[in-house]
């Protein structure tokens, strides 16, 4: 069993932004790291291209169950055999990290989106205390305004079996590049199944709402190590979130706060800041991990 994979969900317009996040995970993971590449039909051929003992092509349907079907050309998903509402892709992606990471035979599995890019060498024995993995947890973070996130917490513990939540504040698990444990899902799978009474794709893709971040935490915190809950890092990547284009200049300036502890970077690709610039970034970064 290796110490650590990667798991990106990508499609075509994220190729570029997928090619600089594959070469940070080659230049800064051991060479037993695979990075599992989860894309449409349409656009294995695209990605194809990285394929080899370092990284994996996956399709979205070979991670789902054949009763899952996509409608052409509208990014939703049906399920064949029950009467349900189209699912939108993006509950479909979130299952998929979930069925990726249940597959894989890896210590850790590092879940990133395609628009980060590794800073830093990976060593996932620096991400557990006393053996366990550190959790994405910004404690106290959900406020009664951010009513999506209160909503993905009540929808966790309806699909965990728990009782309701407490008002806020709650924590947030949502991160962009976060670590999860393979055993853990496939017992949080488990656990889904036993409370719910229905397979657990079919009990997380019926909810209108959900986060598969939140789930996750929840899962970790209130069941899996309830007496013993893991230590938080909320620290592994620097983020630029907003949905205004960085310049050259805000780019490096960006960069150059980047976090001692970050091993990865993340400008959003909702953002639109062209790829030139978000290269320099990466440059600038290079040079702060350098010390110059």
């Amino acid at each position: 069993m290796t110490k650590l994979a990667v798991v990106t969900p990508s499609f075509g317009p994220d190729a570029e932004l997928f090619a600089e996040l594959h070469a940070s995970v080659l230049e800064h993971t051991t060479d037993d790291t695979v990075h599992h590449v989860i894309v449409p039909p349409r656009d294995k051929e695209l990605f194809g291209r990285y394929a080899g003992p370092r990284c994996r092509v996956w399709t979205e349907p070979e991670l789902l169950p054949r009763r899952y079907v996509r409608v052409p050309r509208s990014g939703l998903w049906v399920n064949a055999m029950r009467p349900w509402p189209p699912i939108r892709g993006w509950v479909i992606q979130q299952a998929l990290k979930l069925s990726a990471t249940a597959r894989i035979e890896a210590d850790a599995v590092l879940i990133a989106d395609s628009d980060i890019v590794l800073v830093r060498p990976v060593d996932v024995a620096a991400f557990r205390t006393d053996g366990r993995l550190c959790l994405h947890r910004a404690e106290h973070a959900v406020h009664a305004g951010m009513t999506r996130h209160v909503r993905w917490h009540q929808v966790a513990r309806d699909l965990l079996g728990l009782p309701a939540a407490l008002p806020p504040p709650l924590h947030d698990y949502v991160s962009s590049l976060t670590f999860w444990d393979p055993h853990v899902v496939r017992a949080m799978r488990t656990r889904i199944q036993q409370a719910t009474g229905r397979h657990w794709l079919d009990a997380f893709t019926s909810r209108l709402h959900v986060s598969e971040f939140i789930l996750y935490g929840v899962y970790v915190d209130e069941v899996h190590s309830l007496a013993d809950p893991p230590p938080a890092n909320t620290a592994i990547c620097h983020n630029y979130w907003d949905r205004t284009p960085l310049d050259h200049d805000g780019a490096l300036a960006f960069a150059d706060r980047l976090n001692p502890e970050a091993i990865g970077m993340m400008i959003s690709a909702k953002s639109g800041t062209p790829l030139p610039v978000r290269q320099a970034a990466v440059r600038r970064c290079a040079e702060v991990v350098a010390g110059r």
